[in-house]
């Protein structure tokens, strides 16, 4: 992706952090987002439509809603709408983000359960077995065989060998490699694992809603902390009154007016 495009990626993994920190299980989401992205590789129009920079955004996110309301959740449309919004260097560069972006969605279910580091290894052992078995490999590229039926010989295959995760990721890559030969879309989606294994999350707990730039200065703070990519998801609580609490992993910088003032009550008690 070039200019453009790649900050309207970053502020869709923005949203998307957003939405992953309130569900319970993000591969709907995953799923939704993949669904979306495959409803734009098969139509050029609705690519161009979508993703054309001369529109203004509110035509935009009116024909997301009538393409997609009521086949999506709440969550998915709502990011929907922010992603057309943004402005497109290509018309095949919104599909390429839903189709990242869903990824990043069931990896992070993957990373939730504690199997991220399996979905990595089974992506990549898989996609070498593939790469080394000429049969497995005529079956994927074979032009006359369904995604479908790729999607299902994927399935058979890693049903139970595999992570949940690993099996939804590899039969969608089966099914929906978008132009890339089976093996070169599966290694995508390791790219994915491996950034999300190496990224940090913060948690970031605030009174009221933070303005886009601020978060944007927080999250490069952060970055400069730690060294390396923090994904901010931002929860809100009036119960701390002001400021901010930033919890990364065990490590907790608590800057809120609450804790201030439960220092103070502690000290006048001592």
């Amino acid at each position: 992706m070039q200019g453009a495009s790649r900050s309207a990626l970053a502020k869709g993994r923005d949203e998307l952090g957003q939405i992953l920190a309130s569900v319970i299980d993000s591969t709907q989401i995953g799923d939704e987002l993949f669904f979306a992205g495959q409803t734009l590789d098969g139509s050029a129009s609705l690519r161009r439509a979508l993703a054309d920079p001369s529109r203004e955004a509110a035509p935009k996110q009116d024909l997301v809603e009538r393409l997609f309301g009521g086949k999506v959740g709440n969550e998915t449309l709502e990011l929907l709408r922010a992603l057309v919004a943004q402005r497109w260097s290509g018309e095949r560069d919104l599909a390429d983000a839903l189709d990242l972006l869903g990824a990043e969605a069931i990896v992070a279910s993957a990373e939730q359960q504690g199997r991220l580091d399996q979905v990595e290894d089974d992506l990549f052992r898989y996609g070498r077995t593939v790469a080394g078995d000429a049969g497995l490999r005529d079956a994927y590229n074979d032009r006359q065989r369904s995604g479908a039926d790729k999607a299902t010989l994927t399935t058979r295959l890693l049903d139970g060998k595999a992570a949940p995760e690993s099996v939804r990721l590899a039969a969608h890559a089966a099914e929906a490699p978008r132009g890339r030969r089976f093996e070169k879309a599966l290694e995508g989606y390791v790219a994915v694992a491996t950034q999300r294994r190496e990224q940090l999350t913060a948690l970031v707990t605030a009174a009221v809603p933070l303005d886009p730039t601020h978060v944007q200065r927080l999250k490069q703070a952060l970055n400069d902390m730690y060294g390396k990519p923090v994904q901010v998801n931002v929860v809100l609580d009036p119960h701390v009154v002001g400021g901010l609490r930033v919890q990364i992993g065990d490590e907790v910088i608590d800057g809120t007016i609450a804790r201030r003032l439960d220092d103070a009550r502690r000290g006048l008690a001592s």
